[in-house]
């Protein structure tokens, strides 16, 4: 199995930039090994996350501002996830299921550098279904 690319969102604002194999949304732990400085890999506990970016590059598009609406088809529920930071994501779901700890999103923009995200409930303030 391939390393997955990925940026990690703590909810109290950390961030750690890496690879992973083994995260699975429902389980308690994964590990990342992290793009800068680390051959070793550091455990992560789902419990502290905002979200993890699976990204197709770790540098990202700094000057790209993300569309926030949809102009093509996409499988599953649309919806605009409102973070307690402030951040707003707006995608589609396949995944999201009442009384989870979490769900994977879609961005609504391919042009995204984000494949997908993995939210998690605890760090949303306002979700809406579009």
């Amino acid at each position: 199995m391939l390393p997955n690319r990925i940026v990690v969102r703590f909810a109290d604002g950390r961030i750690l930039k890496g690879t992973t194999q083994d995260f699975v949304p429902a389980g308690d732990v994964f590990h990342v090994i992290l793009s800068e400085g680390g051959s070793r890999p550091i455990a992560v506990s789902l419990a502290d996350l905002k979200a993890v970016f699976f990204v197709k590059d770790l540098v990202g598009h700094s000057g790209y501002h993300e569309r926030k609406e949809f102009n093509e088809p996409v499988s599953g529920r649309k919806l605009r996830v409102t973070f307690a930071d402030g951040e707003i994501l707006v995608g589609a779901t396949e995944t999201h299921q009442p009384g989870s700890p979490g769900f994977f999103l879609v961005p609504a923009d391919p042009q995204s550098n984000n494949d997908r995200v993995y939210v998690a409930m605890k760090a949303i303030a306002h979700l809406q279904f579009l």
